[in-house]
């Protein structure tokens, strides 16, 4: 019996790594309340995450098909995309993993933060060209919102203006707005 009860765990982890869609309850690494849900599409190469959290609240999707994370900001009613760089932007079964550890081992917490810079006053509306490079799950969540192109930089001594999206205790971004400097 004790055979069959593990030889039925390792076909059920197994499992959830190779299935085609798995979802995961992201909890608050400090509280444990549960702030959001996970979604790895496999087969479609697609993340898809949705946090409530008060103002911090978001959509992202992860498109490692068309390269691009498109993040939703219910605070700032505007989406905000960015290409995705290897380097920086750990790919889908990376992101598979650590969300499976976190689930499992609740103690698990990885501080992994992207930060990222947009200016403001440099918004476009999607066109039909934007969504063909983009995708159609990116044109589903951010049609008729202004769009942002985020840039990729290191992190920022002070975060006060920056919003916090992404994956909650697996993988966040910080959007934070650029300040340019006036010369006079």
């Amino acid at each position: 019996m004790k055979r069959f009860a593990a030889a039925l765990i390792c076909l059920g982890v197994f499992w959830a790594q190779t299935s085609a869609l798995n979802t995961f309850v992201l909890h608050d690494p400090i509280s444990n309340y549960v702030t959001g849900t996970m979604t790895i599409h496999s087969e479609e190469q697609i993340v898809d995450v949705h946090v409530r959290s008060g103002v911090y609240s978001s959509d992202t999707i992860f498109d490692y098909t068309h390269g691009y994370i498109a993040t939703r900001l219910f605070s700032r009613n505007a989406c905000f995309i960015m290409k995705i760089k290897k380097e920086i932007i750990p790919d889908l079964q990376e992101i598979g993993r650590l969300a499976f550890e976190r689930e499992t081992m609740r103690d698990v917490y990885s501080p992994n933060n992207v930060w990222a810079l947009f200016q403001a006053g440099n918004s476009r509306l999607g066109h039909l060209k934007d969504w063909v490079l983009y995708g159609k799950h990116i044109e589903n969540l951010c049609t008729g919102l202004p769009l942002y192109e985020l840039v990729a930089t290191e992190p920022l001594t002070n975060d006060d203006g920056c919003a916090s999206a992404g994956i909650p205790s697996i993988l966040g971004l910080k959007i934070c707005e650029e300040l340019i400097a006036n010369e006079y």
